[in-house]
């Protein structure tokens, strides 16, 4: 390596720099070691996250999360429920179950009208016109349900399979389990507009995971790319970095050598050799600009629009995990609104997403992505088809819907069912522990087999429960 002089200050600030933009890499950072349990930190340029071994091989590549922390109402969106208008304003035994708040309120109408959609002939809300467009896309799940219907412990059994904020978040185990295509760029992504979800790190988190597999929260607030994190312009030329990483490296790899071990420092590393990928390659694939105006039109106007394509073009890029997350106005679990307002809140939420949510898949498929690529969206629990107070619904974690589309599973096809009224789900159930094993399945994962060993024992995503869906396969 030819030499090149340092200044003793430029050195220490250009570490402090790679430092906190390696900081904003989840936990520690992602990039810069080799293997699944093992910790050997990348030197000059080394592969960040290269691919993993599946255990077998999977449909999907990728996934991409929308997430909807708060509760949508299913009776509402995409569970058709017309025995709801039948018997409005009685309270049948096959409702009066207990909620939250404990609400004994009867049968509330939806206030919004469904119409079938599709060759499938999929009853959708007037709310998800855009959506209702790409039923023979998507797979509905009907029969969904949870242990716990309160904000906090719900959000954490989605997206970490356990009610604590102790364990891996799903995309982590991914990216553990998968490793990444692109060394330029983390992993795992996870994007919010506004508002951090509510359980914030946790959701994207690596926890007793090594450090490179937690995931990168953006905050897309601003929706620039120079402000997508902090540190990423470059104040000297690309050469002149590259020699300064590699010399940061070889300084902390020296001091690890004579520590033995210690995880913290090993993740720096990796964090700030991938912050120094980074400052290039994120510009670029946050750059919304460079679409044509075709593509922009598709996708519309609006944060999580905006966030639904640059999902896509993570994607496209070979990130492996990105979670959206949708959030208005700062409100954290914005469908939690469901409680005073089901016509106005969650109208006008999802007139904030129907488009961009359509302009994805439509845009995957376009671009022969699709058929690897995991969509799946949902909240943490549902709503329940009683009221509360005069407009509103409690929370409902007996029966739900999610929907997943892409990524090998069947277009045009509803699984299980809820109720008449949408209460409870009744016909092949799925609990949460079943859609993640269904999820890893998918990407040729065994979650029987993704384990870690931790504090004595072997954890997984799945804990010690989870069957994988394969009805819904094709």
């Amino acid at each position: 390596m030819q030499y090149m002089p340092y200044h003793k200050d430029s050195l220490m600030s250009r570490r402090g720099m790679l430092r906190r933009l390696g900081a904003g890499l989840g936990s520690v950072g992602l990039a810069g070691m080799f293997g699944q349990t093992g910790a050997q930190a990348s030197v000059g340029g080394s592969p960040a996250l290269p691919p993993g071994m599946p255990h077998f091989p999977g449909k999907a590549k990728r996934i991409i999360q929308l997430f909807m922390p708060g509760g949508p109402s299913h009776v509402d969106t995409f569970d058709y429920k017309p025995d709801i208008a039948k018997f409005a304003g009685q309270r049948p035994a096959e409702v009066d179950f207990k909620s939250l708040r404990n609400t004994k309120g009867g049968l509330m109408k939806s206030p919004f009208g469904f119409k079938q959609y599709g060759q499938s002939g999929k009853w959708v809300s007037d709310i998800f016109p855009h959506v209702g467009e790409c039923v023979d896309d998507i797979c509905f799940i009907h029969s969904m349900y949870t242990d716990i219907p309160e904000h906090a412990s719900g959000i954490m059994m989605m997206n970490l399979g356990t009610l604590q904020p102790t364990r891996p978040s799903m995309g982590s185990w991914l990216v553990y389990g998968l490793g990444s295509d692109n060394q330029d760029l983390p992993g795992f992504v996870s994007m919010c507009p506004r508002a951090e979800p509510r359980c914030g790190r946790a959701n994207w988190g690596n926890s007793f995971l090594p450090g490179q597999y937690g995931g990168c929260h953006v905050n897309l607030g601003q929706m620039t790319p120079e402000s997508i994190l902090r540190d990423l312009n470059p104040k000297a030329p690309r050469q002149v970095q590259r020699h300064q990483a590699d010399l940061l490296a070889q300084l902390n790899q020296m001091d690890l050598q004579r520590q033995e071990r210690d995880a913290g420092l090993e993740a720096s590393i990796g964090a700030m050799e991938m912050a120094f990928r980074m400052q290039f390659a994120v510009p670029d694939a946050f750059d919304t600009t460079k679409e044509s105006p075709e593509t922009l039109a598709l996708y519309g106007a609006g944060d999580f629009a905006k966030g639904c394509l640059i999902a896509r073009r993570l994607s496209e890029r070979g990130v492996r995990v990105v979670q959206l997350s949708i959030s208005i106005d700062g409100y954290d679990i914005p469908w939690d609104t469901g409680h005073e307002d089901i016509p106005g809140g969650h109208k006008r939420l999802a007139e904030s997403c129907d488009q961009g949510i359509a302009a994805l898949l439509k845009d995957l498929k376009g671009r022969g992505l699709l058929d690897e690529t995991l969509v799946l969206w949902g909240g943490e629990f549902g709503r329940a088809p009683t009221s509360e107070g005069t407009i509103g619904r409690d929370h409902n974690h007996y029966g739900f819907t999610t929907w997943m589309a892409g990524g090998g599973v069947k277009g045009g096809m509803s699984y299980g069912a809820t109720d008449n009224f949408g209460m409870r789900a009744l016909e092949n159930r799925v609990h949460v522990h079943d859609l993640h094993a269904t999820v890893l399945h998918l990407m040729g994962l065994d979650h029987e087999k993704l384990t870690y060993r931790y504090s004595g024992r072997d954890y997984r995503l799945t804990d010690v429960s989870g069957h994988v869906i394969r009805d819904i396969m094709v």
